[in-house]
């Protein structure tokens, strides 16, 4: 636990003891270690609550990024320890929020996650932590129903977290008052702390916006940051440039923390954190909350047991392929498969050019594989090696790692080889093609989950794969969202699954226990000297 507290906080920058040094990265290790990550007693901390806020906005591109980011490098630098959250299904944003907080980001989500698993891995990501700052996504109150299932607001209400509202302020000035207000009584359950101007083109403007606000609606505006290009993330088609590739991102945070230290009230945001003071919740100790269920509940629990009656003393090392291209990792997945007893150890497909001789297995996440096709392709020795490995090795590929297992990858600047593991192709195309949660059930003769199970997950994905053979094994119906075809996901060869799918562990246990269940027949065979028997092709001939 640091030292500063929220009194020394509103000290002078000079005063402040302990300043943490800034991560020169932002590639967490293999596995993710980071203090506040799960252990026997990351629960305990009898008599505190966790001070906790949301940083929630009324539309998407209002500047929710900018103010988190920026609010957790300005605290990190100041001596905070900040444990970063990222509402909902989302790779890049973490990665961000962990080079500026110097803590392993975690998601929280109520489609992908129970309300127990939400609340435990907000207890147990934050010991060590003198507050927790989670970044909602959209609109505050926007989800997947009338009733807002899956929103911002729905993850404020389950962690009891006050709620800071970011308002683009671009043409406006006591219209956003009007605006605050009806935040503030569209949900009784959620409290409205405070708000920070975003975009300000005058002082004029921030005068009037502020006295509006503070006057009708009753709550503080924190501060107001000045209109200024400088002062966002670079993006693409699937969101903001990802930390990996960014070239400078010590640069963008330490600029986006000077706006945040010169133009909002830090003392008087930390002061706002905490329960959100409803009567319904001030009595939640979020700190002793684990919930009672959580052994036999999806979620830690379930991953633990799982890992208890599982195979976890015949260790297999698994591969993971981590580097600019592929950077899409739930920490927690990497985290289920090291509990069951796998070595995790990094493969990089841009400058490797074998495969470990010790792997058993390999993971694939999403990325940007488009982005990175033509030095993919002019790393003929690595494809070659994973296309040797996928003969009988188990290989596990998500969105990016689906492409990049193909034959090609087709651009606007070209068509690029790919590993050539599945005899399809992927085009990139100039809209999404699926985007959104998932809900698929798994097909008879799937190894990695059980028949019959609903899996909920998202997928995201300007890519569609073509050229498919008439007949193919797939290991996922789709029942929500839109899969390779839109009616299925999952392509299987021999051991190997590939589908645009990508599923959070904490409410998917099973899924690491049997990767690693593959991984061992592997590895037994291997030692049996079975290596070149007979593959099993992923599509009839």
């Amino acid at each position: 636990m640091s030292t500063a507290t929220r009194r020394e906080l509103g000290k002078a920058e000079a005063d402040c003891p302990g300043i943490m040094t800034t991560p020169s990265g932002c590639k967490a290790p293999l596995p993710p270690s980071e203090a506040g990550t799960s252990g026997p007693d990351a629960a305990a901390r009898p008599g505190l609550g966790i001070p906790r806020l949301l940083v929630g906005a009324l539309q998407g591109r209002s500047g929710k990024t900018t103010v988190t980011l920026g609010l957790l490098r300005a605290w990190q630098r100041r001596g905070l320890v900040v444990q970063p959250f990222k509402k909902g299904p989302d790779f890049i944003d973490p990665g961000w929020h962990t080079a500026a907080a110097g803590r392993q980001c975690r998601n929280l989500d109520s489609f992908l996650m129970s309300a127990e698993s939400i609340v435990n891995s907000l207890v147990r990501n934050s010991a060590g932590a003198d507050l927790c700052v989670i970044e909602g996504a959209m609109g505050l109150f926007d989800g997947l129903d009338l009733r807002g299932s899956s929103s911002s607001a729905e993850i404020a209400k389950i962690t009891a977290s006050p709620v800071i509202l970011v308002v683009d302020s671009t043409r406006m000035t006591r219209s956003a008052a009007a605006l605050v207000l009806g935040c503030q009584h569209f949900d009784s359950e959620i409290r409205i702390a405070g708000v920070i101007l975003n975009r300000v083109a005058r002082a004029r403007q921030e005068k009037v916006m502020r006295e509006a606000i503070e006057t009708y609606c009753s709550i503080p505006v924190l501060g107001a940051l000045p209109k200024d290009e400088r002062l966002t993330v670079p993006d693409r088609h699937l969101g903001l440039i990802t930390c990996q590739e960014s070239g400078g991102p010590e640069q963008v945070l330490d600029r986006l923390a000077d706006a945040v230290a010169a133009n909002v009230d830090l003392a008087g945001v930390l002061a706002l954190a905490g329960s959100d003071g409803r009567e319904r919740t001030c009595r939640r100790d979020l700190s002793v909350e684990v919930h009672p269920k959580a052994e036999t509940a999806p979620g830690w629990g379930a991953v633990e047991a799982a890992a208890k009656k599982g195979p976890a003393a015949a260790v297999v090392t698994l591969g993971i392929v981590r580097d600019q291209a592929f950077s899409f990792y739930y920490p927690e997945n990497l985290e289920a498969l090291s509990s069951m007893g796998a070595r995790l150890v990094p493969v990089n497909s841009l400058t490797d050019a074998e495969l470990p001789d010790i792997l058993d297995g390999l993971y694939i996440g999403g990325g940007f594989p488009e982005v990175f096709a033509a030095e993919l392709e002019r790393n003929v020795s690595l494809r070659s090696a994973i296309r040797k490995a996928a003969a009988t090795m188990p290989i596990y590929a998500e969105c990016g790692g689906l492409m990049y297992l193909g034959r090609s990858v087709v651009t606007a600047s070209g068509r690029y080889e790919m590993a050539g593991v599945l005899p399809v192709d992927t085009v990139m195309e100039g809209k999404p093609q699926g985007h959104g949660y998932t809900v698929m059930k798994v097909s008879p003769g799937c190894p990695w989950f059980e028949e019959g199970e609903l899996l909920r997950g998202h997928e995201f994905h300007n890519s569609r794969i073509v050229n498919l053979p008439r007949e193919c094994r797939w290991g996922l119906k789709v029942e929500r969202g839109h899969g390779i075809d839109g009616e299925r996901d999952g392509l299987m060869r021999g051991r190997v699954f590939a589908a645009y799918n990508h599923i959070h562990a904490l409410d998917n246990p099973s899924w690491a226990e049997s990767f690693v269940r593959l991984a061992q027949e592997y590895r037994r065979e291997n030692r049996a000297g079975l290596k070149a028997g007979k593959v099993e092709s992923v599509c009839a001939s």
